[in-house]
């Protein structure tokens, strides 16, 4: 009995020390998951959130190609004003470097020489005129008495002969006159222009006009202001396919930017009124001339910059800001932004440059994000916490139907993620 009961206590203990054992086992898992778990937490608390970056939408629409070309500035009209007689200059009657009106007085001359040249002029139109009388006279007296033959026909012919001479006479001291009164005008100078006139070349005091007709300034019209540029054979090539869909700088129809020397861009358009008619053989390049409005002045004869103008148009064309490409190893890329935000390095092949965008010929799609602001925060195979770019405006024109041949107006880019 004894023996018994001392059996059924033993295994009554060990099943309590195996009950224990399982207690701890359980109780020491559960304290290992816990453990886990906090490290877990530690982790996520301790690793940074995901760089913040910029995106914009990757968008496709159809733009015009511009090219620019070295132009400078000239003068629609550029009038020298010169002396025309010997005479001292006597007075200045303008401001230099400032408008002038036409026919505005500008210089005059020392007139008495000429005055007195009028006069003496006139005079000798006087004496003319008498022995034109005189003439007159003896002809019709001899001419009755040569009929008869009163007198020699040697005495009438002579009268005759004295007749003509002195309506010859008299026609030469009227050219005298009119010779002396331009000589007289020609000492009062005027503008024949309206214009902006330079800096004088000779001062009150001197003489002028002695041997050849002396400079003392020059005016040149300002408004409208022509612009020389030229072209290469290729891009009038691009520019004749252009013609031919109405859309290019045909003279008077087109419109076109002048970049001046400090990179601003003159606030009025101008158009193409001058094409050369043949191509350059030692150059290869051909000439046109624009013009441009000019009210304020601002640009004045021999200025130098750049005329920018459509040379061919690209359609569905898909264009990427330019400060989202990225050049390494000579390779273009950029990075875009998945629907996970996840990053991905996209190699493209660049087109030509569109006013602050890029159009890409293959490596992105349209409605893609690229990435405009962060781009040294984020790495490739990394999630970002992206924002949408402010709309920085979608290329500059549009080309519209054919019908217009005219650009329409642009549109801004749409918000990267369907927004």
């Amino acid at each position: 009995m004894a023996v018994l009961q001392f059996l059924l206590n033993g295994r009554l203990l060990a099943k309590f020390v195996a009950a224990l054992g399982v207690v701890w086992v359980a109780a020491s898992l559960t304290g290992c998951d816990r453990a886990k778990e906090g490290d877990k937490a530690r982790q996520a608390a301790a690793a940074p959130p995901p760089p913040a970056v910029v995106v914009a939408e990757v968008i496709q629409k159809t733009v015009p190609i511009y090219g620019e070309f070295v132009a400078q500035t000239d003068a629609k009209e550029t009038v020298e004003i010169r002396a025309r007689v010997q005479a001292f200059l006597e007075a200045q009657h303008f401001n230099e470097g400032t408008m002038v009106k036409k026919d505005q007085l500008l210089f005059t001359l020392d007139k008495r020489e000429y005055e007195a040249k009028l006069l003496q002029a006139k005079s000798q139109v006087e004496g003319a005129m008498a022995r034109l009388g005189k003439a007159e006279t003896d002809e019709r007296r001899l001419k009755p008495l040569a009929e008869r033959r009163a007198v020699p026909q040697q005495d009438y012919d002579n009268a005759v002969a004295n007749l003509e001479t002195a309506r010859a006479g008299v026609s030469a001291a009227r050219a005298a006159v009119v010779g002396a009164e331009l000589d007289l005008g020609y000492c009062t100078i005027r503008s024949p222009i309206e214009g902006l006139i330079g800096k004088r070349l000779v001062s009150p005091g001197n003489l002028v006009g002695k041997g050849e007709a002396t400079l003392l300034d020059t005016v040149s019209s300002v408004d409208p202001i022509r612009v020389n540029a030229t072209v290469s054979e290729a891009e009038y090539l691009k520019f004749a396919a252009l013609f031919k869909q109405n859309r290019g700088p045909q003279a008077g129809s087109q419109e076109l930017e002048l970049i001046l020397a400090d990179g601003s861009v003159f606030p009025h358009k101008g158009k193409v009124v001058i094409v050369d008619r043949a191509v350059d053989q030692k150059t290869g390049t051909l000439s046109m001339v624009a013009e441009f409005p000019n009210p304020g002045g601002l640009l004045r004869p021999g200025q130098f910059g750049s005329l920018r103008a459509p040379v061919e148009t690209v359609e569905n064309a898909i264009l990427v800001p330019k400060r989202a490409v990225q050049e390494i190893q000579g390779a273009k890329s950029v990075l875009v932004v998945g629907a996970d935000n996840m990053v991905a390095l996209r190699t493209i092949r660049p087109g030509e440059t569109v006013g602050q965008f890029l159009i890409v010929r293959d490596g992105v799609k349209p409605g893609e994000r690229v990435i405009v602001e962060g781009v040294q925060k984020a790495q490739p195979g990394t999630k970002v916490n992206p924002s949408v770019a402010p709309a920085a405006g979608a290329p500059e024109a549009k080309v519209d139907e054919k019908a217009t041949g005219k650009p329409a107006e642009a549109k801004p880019a749409a918000k990267a993620g369907g927004k």
